[in-house]
């Protein structure tokens, strides 16, 4: 005899009044559960596996489609993630709206709404078909049923943490009926060829809740991001076993919903106040589309003794370092000033080229000298170098194309002291121009 957890799955051979692992105190269950005999598989040769072709279902919408690494593979179990109020019901409603246009049929379980509250979203949307079919229902063998009678083209179940299974003594949003929820609903995927995306809630710290395990178990990772005082809202890959990672898909919300912005540089730029110290544009690589944004700095003194630093879109840790390296190798310190820094439209960028941007940007609002319609970007070392970062063609292009007139890139410049002279930051550096 065994017991377990009804919150984490945990399993002892005694009982006890409390979980050890969870720290639960709701003390273990008896675990009735019949163990199955398990069968002798048979393994397949690597070189016959994947013969087969598997063909996308093109959604219709191109940010989505693109950010899925082409449209939805059959059997693929994609977790959309992102905070509440984002956008995620919205998009997903004109997912399924987009696939039944083409010819696909949908089946959208929702547990956290009525099927009246979801058919007036989707009139206002303009997304009423009759290849979308609405269930509410919490249980998910009922939602496997339903979708097993009904062989949609697509399930989508809103959410994952607000449905359960019976077998689960814990309530929905539980660790182990999140883990169940999930496991059941992948193996209908696989089993029936039929794509499921789940909708997944964040926790306070912007993780997707539920055990990681979850995470692990799906096939494709999605997170909608977006401030609320920007219409911006980014969807992004963070995990793709069909397609590149980090790829990412920019939409503006509207009264008609999520509609894909087709030039995201332009949108970024709009307003850009060039003549103003502080102001430099990156051209970051969003997958494999650049897209030129803003960079803003404020540099203002301060009479206490620890200044305050703050970042927005931009890591914490990276700015430290720069002001770091710029006080060491440029000779430029910042411990008597408070630093602000942060991207224009509440895009996010992670990746090291906006080292050197970011750079300029905090010399040029300390000098107060506007940089002009200026582009850079580079990676920034501990040593004070500048080093390479990929797609440099691709970056100068779009800078181009957006008619910026100067350009500042690792193979312009070696050190961030030869960048501060290239942009006229230092008191006895050149003032050199060129694309």
């Amino acid at each position: 005899m065994t017991y377990r957890c009804g919150e984490c799955g945990y399993r002892s051979g005694k009982w006890m009044g409390f979980c050890p692992q969870c720290r639960s105190d709701l003390g273990l269950i008896e675990d009735d559960r019949v163990r199955s005999v398990a069968r002798i598989p048979v393994p397949t040769s690597l070189q016959t596996a994947g013969n087969r072709m598997i063909e996308r279902a093109e959604i219709g919408m191109s940010e989505v489609d693109r950010v899925l690494g082409g449209g939805l593979v059959p059997g693929a179990v994609v977790l959309v993630g992102g905070e509440p109020g984002v956008g995620k019901s919205t998009l997903l409603l004109q997912v399924a709206g987009s696939l039944a246009g083409a010819g696909g049929k949908v089946l959208v379980a929702t547990a956290e709404e009525s099927e009246d509250q979801v058919g007036l979203r989707a009139r206002r949307l303009n997304v009423a078909t009759d290849d979308v079919f609405l269930l509410a229902e919490e249980n998910v063998d009922s939602i496997i049923a339903a979708a097993g009678e009904l062989r949609p083209d697509l399930l989508i179940v809103d959410s994952v943490q607000a449905v359960s299974v019976a077998e689960v003594g814990s309530g929905p949003g539980s660790v182990a009926q999140v883990r169940e929820c999930g496991a059941r609903l992948t193996r209908f995927a696989k089993e029936q060829n039929v794509a499921v995306i789940l909708v997944g809630h964040v926790t306070k710290d912007g993780g997707i809740a539920g055990p990681k395990l979850l995470e692990h178990m799906v096939d494709v990772v999605l997170y909608l991001e977006g401030e609320s005082e920007h219409g911006l809202r980014t969807l992004r890959s963070l995990k793709n076993r069909f397609g590149a990672t980090h790829v990412a898909g920019l939409f503006e919300m509207a009264t008609v919903g999520l509609v894909e912005v087709a030039d995201p540089s332009a949108v970024f730029l709009a307003g850009w106040s060039h003549s103003v110290a502080g102001s430099v544009v990156v051209p970051a690589v969003q997958g494999r589309r650049p897209v030129l944004v803003e960079v803003q700095a404020l540099v203002a003194p301060t009479k206490f003794v620890q200044p305050r630093r703050s970042t927005r879109g931009i890591e914490s840790a990276r700015l430290h370092q720069l002001i770091a390296v710029l006080a060491r190798h440029g000779g430029i310190p910042f411990y008597d000033r408070e630093v602000y820094v942060g991207l224009v439209g509440g895009l996010r960028i992670a990746e090291p080229a906006i080292d050197l941007p970011l750079a300029l940007a905090l010399v040029s609002s300390l000098l107060d000298k506007p940089l002009g319609r200026l582009a850079a970007w580079g990676e920034v070392g501990l040593t004070g170098e500048i080093r390479s970062v990929p797609h440099e063609a691709r970056r100068r292009e779009e800078a181009n194309r957006l008619g910026v007139e100067r350009i500042v890139a690792p193979s312009d410049v070696g050190s961030l002291v030869e960048a501060l002279e290239w942009a006229g930051l230092l008191p006895d550096g050149g003032h050199r121009t060129g694309t």
